[in-house]
């Protein structure tokens, strides 16, 4: 999800006079999830596949609508396991078509199969991949504010224009720059979050 675009809350929760990245105090939903995820270093094959999913889903749409429907999105799509989601043939396409509690979107759905497939097909493990194009954080200036924030960078066109050479869908620079923010390839956090520098 990228920070970019969302409705700035203001810095200071009033509840619990926490300072925030100013996207996260929009909705309890949002606060949630940026204290406990947004940021945080992931790894696994299946988790950035999820996420890799979750992101291509969101194009389009505001990342709440993704955030509240992830149970049904997990459940629908076998926990995002690759193995099995590249599986799937028409009659789960049909089924997912047919499922209200995800984005039934047919280009979508069709890529996230896809996607199992060619994260298959990949020589190496999908969260080495991703954290390849990782920039080096001695190099990074913290945001100041949410004006700071970049939609798109340098390693995250390397990162879309690699993903789609080796057959992946709706994984274009934004994407792959909201993927890297919240899988904490990059840290977003901005200065006066009390997430900045690891809190």
């Amino acid at each position: 999800m990228t920070a970019a675009g969302q409705r700035d809350a203001g810095p200071y929760d009033p509840h619990d006079g926490r300072g925030r990245c100013e996207w996260a105090g929009s909705a309890p939903d949002y606060v949630a999830y940026h204290d406990e995820e947004w940021g945080n270093p992931l790894r696994g094959v299946a988790a950035m596949y999820e996420r890799l999913s979750l992101e291509a889903f969101q194009s389009g749409l505001s990342w709440i609508v993704i955030l509240r429907k992830r149970p049904a999105f997990r459940e629908a799509f076998a926990g995002f396991d690759p193995e099995r989601v590249a599986r799937f043939g028409d009659d789960d396409r049909a089924r997912l078509l047919a499922d209200a509690g995800i984005v039934r979107n047919r280009l979508k759905i069709d890529a996230a199969i896809g996607n199992a497939r060619a994260v298959l097909d990949l020589d190496t493990p999908l969260d080495e991949l991703l954290w390849s194009f990782a920039p080096d954080p001695a190099g990074r200036t913290r945001p100041a504010t949410l004006a700071d924030v970049p939609a798109v960078t340098p390693e995250s066109t390397a990162m879309a224009k690699e993903l789609k050479r080796r057959g992946l869908r709706f994984v274009g620079p934004t994407t792959c720059y909201a993927l890297m923010q919240a899988t904490g390839l990059v840290d977003d956090h901005v200065a006066h979050c009390w997430r900045a520098d690891g809190a």
